[in-house]
């Protein structure tokens, strides 16, 4: 009895002396948050104000879903959600008090995809042909932001900067090599020769059919980004091609000698245009940044009616999923909720995923389905809708993408790992006692036989089908067509709108006013947004500031793919083992 009071008021005073100290810890950051709190109240926007967009903030679907630890610590780049960004844009159009839009370029970076990219450029075209200015300025042009800046009326280059203008190229990392280095035995199912998730953990390169549907998609998205910019600059696609491959990066002198800058100058130049479109005699003029002018315009509009924006980002997991994942049972979840809010009258479904487990995607597509039975579901394809991305997509009944959009990928695959040889030469063996020649087939301390591995093949080969008979249901199309498209093989936007796998080329606001019209709801109904953020993350993610610099070495970015890749396979959770996902990441550069 007396160890146990003893043990007992152990414990109480350990935990009151944590209570102290974490209360002693946090009062000095809840201090500061106070202090963020209230100075990161939007400024009052003053008469013709100019404000501007710095291109070097993430442009996100959704909003980050970030633990306290990283808030705290200020874990937080410069992130603006993308139907907040648009709809900013489209209301300054409107907006007497601004007349003009800055895009600052100082900070370059290559991390928005060209779907989301192709979104911000149509809502500023929008807003030039309202007749209010856009100016941009760059110490360096790269393609990103360039394919924004190109919209602009002035387009400024400090005068030692560089303008990059050198094409798209994908890099994909193999391991095969270092896993036989190793010691870690694989073997693979899947079905369709395009399907090149498995890739990287078998070949040292590019197979030719995978080389072949890279180089269709990155050709592309660079046609349209020539055409797209050719346009903007009355300069025609095929020189714009002929620098590229020619020069490759220009200097100042150069860019503007080829007409694809106007200006040479630095960014107090660049203030000062600035300065006399807003009639400013103001020395320590600066443009509002426009995270404070969304701050200042939040959507005011309240009605019974209300079309929802559900967002699916990231890997899609089975199970609750982990921060970045898309969970297949919470988000059916979400799902379900939708379905019983009576005042929600129609839903899109906003992808931004390349897949993942076949199971946590079905399970997710039966609750769309479910859904569409009772209200209007809409899909709007981001950056990437493919693989188990494409799967869940099958259960709208409109789809829309933009033409940079990476979508299809209509393949499966599994992946069996053995470490038998690693754990040999390190000294380390297995034994086994078993009921049945097929006990242990899920195993990782051999290579699965030839019996166990038909076995597999053939799961694969019954979800594929699946896919198949999803695809032509939903898309209307003979399953003998969907073959010929399908076999793991990734398209554009704008392929797949011609192949029909896609309805229309547009945005997410163009999903949503779609969505209204088949609610017949008119002009009556409010935009909500899910999954919701709880109000302290919202509190704390408004009140952390933001950190722009985002430029990181090339070595930083390899190890960057490679904990990636890594954190990949800690993600295929799939319990059949069997997967609906693009392996490699096209961060085009």
């Amino acid at each position: 009895m007396k160890q146990f009071l003893k043990q007992t008021t152990a414990s109480i005073i350990g935990t009151f002396l944590g209570l102290c100290i974490f209360l002693g810890l946090t009062s000095g950051a809840l201090l500061l948050l106070v202090i963020n709190l209230a100075s990161h109240q939007a400024s009052p926007l003053k008469n013709k104000a100019i404000l501007s967009l710095n291109l070097s903030n993430l442009v996100s679907d959704s909003s980050s879903n970030k633990s306290i630890n990283q808030i705290l610590s200020g874990d937080s780049t410069g992130e603006i959600k993308l139907r907040q960004l648009v709809e900013a844009i489209e209301r300054a159009r409107t907006d007497k008090n601004v007349k003009a839009i800055f895009l600052d370029g100082r900070n370059n970076n290559n991390i928005n995809g060209y779907a989301n990219l192709s979104e911000i450029r149509t809502a500023l075209a929008e807003f030039k042909k309202s007749g209010k200015k856009i100016i941009a300025y760059a110490n360096d042009w790269t393609e990103k932001n360039y394919y924004l800046a190109s919209i602009a009326d002035q387009i400024i280059l400090n005068p030692i900067g560089t303008f990059e203008i050198n094409g798209l190229s994908s890099e994909p990392v193999f391991f095969a090599g270092a896993l036989k280095k190793y010691g870690v035995g694989v073997q693979v199912v899947r079905v369709g020769s395009y399907k090149s998730a498995v890739e990287p953990y078998l070949r040292s390169d590019l197979s030719p059919a995978n080389k072949e549907q890279l180089q269709k998609l990155l050709s592309d998205i660079w046609q349209n980004f020539l055409n797209t910019v050719g346009n903007s600059r009355h300069i025609e696609s095929q020189h714009l091609q002929q620098i590229s491959e020619n020069l490759a990066v220009l200097n100042a002198d150069r860019a503007k000698s080829e007409k694809l800058i106007d200006t040479i100058g630095y960014y107090d130049n660049a203030i000062n245009v600035l300065k006399n479109i807003d009639k400013s005699k103001d020395k320590n003029f600066s443009p509002l940044d426009m995270e404070s002018y969304i701050d200042t315009v939040k959507n005011k509009k309240d009605s019974s009616n209300k079309i929802a924006v559900l967002y699916a980002e990231g890997t899609i997991s089975d199970g609750q999923g982990n921060s970045g994942e898309i969970g297949g049972e919470k988000f059916a979840k979400e799902i379900r909720k939708l379905s019983e809010k009576k005042e929600v009258k129609g839903v899109v479904l906003r992808i931004n995923s390349p897949g993942g487990s076949a199971t946590a995607s079905d399970v997710i597509l039966r609750e769309i389905k479910q859904l569409k039975r009772q209200k209007p579901v809409v899909i709007s394809m981001g950056n990437t809708a493919a693989s188990g991305g494409y799967w869940i997509a099958t259960g709208g009944q409109y789809i829309f993408a933009e033409n940079s959009t990476v979508t299809g990928s209509i393949g499966v695959f599994g992946i069996l790992l053995n470490l038998q040889h690693l754990a040999n030469n390190n000294g380390i063996t297995w034994d086994v006692v078993k009921t049945g020649k097929l006990s242990d087939i899920n195993t990782t301390s051999r290579p699965k036989t030839a019996q166990e591995i038909a076995i597999y093949q053939n799961q694969v080969n019954h979800i594929y089908d699946l896919f198949l008979d999803k695809v032509s249901s939903s898309r209307h199309l003979d399953k003998e067509k969907v073959k010929t498209i399908a076999q793991g093989r990734v398209w554009s936007g704008q392929q797949a709108k011609k192949i029909g796998l896609v309805d229309q080329i547009g945005g997410l606001n163009e999903a949503i006013d779609y969505t209204a019209k088949l609610a017949k709801l008119g002009n009556n109904w409010q935009l909500q947004e899910y999954p919701q953020v709880t109000n302290w993350q919202n509190i704390f993610l408004q009140a952390i500031p933001k950190s722009t610099n985002t430029s990181i070495d090339a070595f930083a970015q390899s190890w960057q793919v490679l904990e990636k890749n890594w954190h990949l396979l800690t993600q295929l959770n799939d319990p059949k083992g069997i997967y609906l996902y693009m392996s490699y990441d096209l961060n085009l550069k």
